[in-house]
């Protein structure tokens, strides 16, 4: 992570215009939280699990509750409602296949699905949260 100072310099700033667009960026909601990025395998959750979830309900009350459980379950990192033939998409970590399925025990157990299918990564070939600039 850079401090405000080596940021400053990597773009040609001195350390108070660059704190003041920092600052700018946060309050327009281009920077929405500052964060630490944690090494999986050190924090005892190498395993990384791409779930995919298909219902047959589309209700608001179903919703609600899917996102209350996804809320409510802190290995599941990514949700995404999708197009096509998988409504949802979830990207889950844990330490272990048996602790993937505790996750998928509660899940069902909360919600009624047409068909979940998961995936257990093999490799991770890339992994950021950079976002492209360029297209802002």
């Amino acid at each position: 992570m850079l401090t405000a100072a080596e940021l400053a310099e990597e773009v040609g700033l001195t350390t108070t215009p660059c704190w003041r667009r920092i600052q700018k960026l946060e309050e327009q909601g281009y920077i929405k939280e500052r964060v630490a990025l944690l090494d999986h395998e050190k924090m005892n959750v190498g395993t990384t699990v791409f779930v995919a979830v298909r219902t047959s309900r589309h209700s608001g009350d179903w919703l609600e509750r899917f996102m209350a459980a996804i809320e409510n379950t802190p290995e599941i990192l990514e949700a995404h409602r999708l197009s096509g033939d998988t409504d949802y998409l979830l990207r889950i970590v844990v330490p272990s296949i048996a602790e993937y399925d505790r996750v998928y025990q509660y899940l069902i157990k909360e919600l009624e699905f047409l068909d979940v299918s998961s995936s257990f990564s093999m490799d991770e070939l890339k992994s950021t949260t950079s976002v492209p600039v360029k297209h802002a």
